[in-house]
């Protein structure tokens, strides 16, 4: 008689809200599809409170890992942090949990886990949580070749425009220890066993091919890993105020839904700048940020009453409500994800990492949205005018540009719908991986008998 353990599967985010949202999105869709699947989703204490908050499965159980160490309060500190301390409590949940460990999904950019479980002979997938042109970036132009030379522009991605330099800030000499992480995350990127890409095949199909050609192990895409699932659930919002009755007020296709993410912000000088475009051109808004302006709040609470600014929403639901015409965006894959699946066009606003690479997809590769800074100097402040006249067109309605970009938008939205339907690119690969976690129950106990 055969036996097996009932499939475990550890997932091991970046400490960080856009690396564990869609770790999370992915593991409720593997639930979705087999029950018998349990999943331990570690996340350190500070990310504990957030995540055990969300609705979730039963059989998806949060863990909690010891905090980083206080010291690590710059992005440089808090990357060697994540890279250095958390390797040993994981190794002793290894030890301890039970059922033990089957598999484990993990943010590729943790090279080490993937290095703790070839160790441990337990399958890895590595969880990569931007888009396939930044993995064909870093890869092949970054690590294999070893990039040294200062130059404009670098070589072609598949499928996608010549890039320039200030396309990918991690070459930025600022980045520089950075940079060497990320090299080390490419080193130890063909040593997992599956490589996951939180993409559509039939959106980034050519450069995918060109990842399957070049690299051994098996690679899925199975994105969107955006809450689609939850839809039709009643959203809950603890910081509700109003926003959903406020945008059932507005006409179709009025307002412009504002977010620049929840890590990175913009400077107070540039948020003035945007408010009084948006005030000048009586532009209907929605804008999630963590400050308030005082000129937001004149634009937001005058006689007017055109915009809304609120600290927090339901992302999903927003971009879907047919009062929404538009998303400017910082680009961080995720939110633009969520706003092909809505089907809305975009204003493209990067702000660091991988974004400037997104806004170029966007606005030269898919076409559907226009960049807001003309140059791709991050640190370019924006003036009023220049904001003012790019609103008018973009939320111009009537206009033949406009509405031949939302088309574009409409026809990304389909795609993305029929990745994930039935017989779909995604849920297909989808269903290969939930097979390949199903079938390392068998293996992990002929490995542990092997072993004794």
């Amino acid at each position: 008689m055969e036996f097996h353990l009932q499939p475990h599967v550890l997932v091991l985010p970046y400490p960080s809200q856009g690396h564990i949202n869609p770790m999370m999105n992915l593991c409720n869709i593997l639930v979705s599809k087999n029950p018998d699947i349990l999943v331990s989703f570690l996340v350190t204490q500070h990310w504990l409170p957030l995540t055990t908050s969300q609705a979730k499965p039963r059989n998806i159980t949060v863990v909690a890992l010891p905090d980083l160490a206080p010291s690590a309060n710059t992005l440089d500190a808090a990357v060697h942090a994540v890279m250095t301390q958390i390797e040993a409590p994981l190794q002793g949940l290894l030890d301890d949990l039970s059922p033990p460990p089957t598999f484990l999904i993990c943010d590729a950019f943790l090279s080490w886990a993937v290095a703790l479980a070839n160790r441990r002979n337990i399958p890895v997938a590595a969880f990569w949580t931007t888009s396939t042109a930044e993995l064909w970036v870093q890869y092949f132009h970054l690590f294999q070749r070893n990039h040294r030379c200062r130059q404009e522009m670098l070589d072609y991605i598949p499928s996608t425009s010549w890039i320039e330099e200030s396309d990918i800030p991690l070459l930025n000499e600022n980045n520089s220890k950075l940079l060497q992480w990320a090299l080390k995350c490419c080193e130890w990127l063909p040593k997992a066993q599956y490589l996951l890409l939180p993409s559509i095949y039939e959106l980034e199909g050519k450069v995918v091919d060109g990842l399957k050609a070049n690299l051994s192990i098996p690679i899925y895409t199975i994105g969107p890993n955006i809450p689609y699932c939850s839809l039709g659930e009643k959203s809950c919002n603890p910081n509700n105020n109003g926003y959903m009755e406020w945008l059932d007020r507005q006409p179709p296709n009025s307002v412009l839904y504002i977010s620049h993410g929840s890590y990175l912000s913009i400077s107070s000088a540039q948020m003035e700048e945007i408010g009084n475009a948006l005030h000048d051109g009586n532009v209907r808004f929605m804008w999630v940020t963590r400050g308030e302006s005082p000129r937001l709040r004149e634009i937001c609470y005058g006689k007017k009453n055109r915009g809304l600014v609120v600290a927090w929403c339901d992302q999903l639901r927003v971009l879907l409500h047919h009062a929404v015409g538009g998303y400017w965006t910082h680009c961080g894959w995720n939110s633009v994800m969520e706003g092909i699946f809505s089907g809305v066009p975009f204003l493209t606003f990067p702000i660091a990492m991988d974004q400037p690479l997104i806004s170029r997809l966007i606005v030269e590769d898919w076409k559907v949205g226009w960049r807001v800074k003309k140059d791709d100097k991050l640190e370019t402040l924006v003036r009023r005018d220049a904001i003012l006249v790019l609103l008018r067109k973009f939320m111009d309605l009537d206009s033949d540009v406009g509405s031949d970009m939302r088309k574009r938008a409409k026809d990304l939205q389909l795609m993305l719908h029929l990745a994930i339907a039935h017989n779909g690119s995604s849920q297909t690969n989808i269903k290969t991986l939930v097979n390949n976690i199903v079938q390392s129950g068998s293996n992990r106990v002929k490995d542990i008998h092997s072993l004794n």
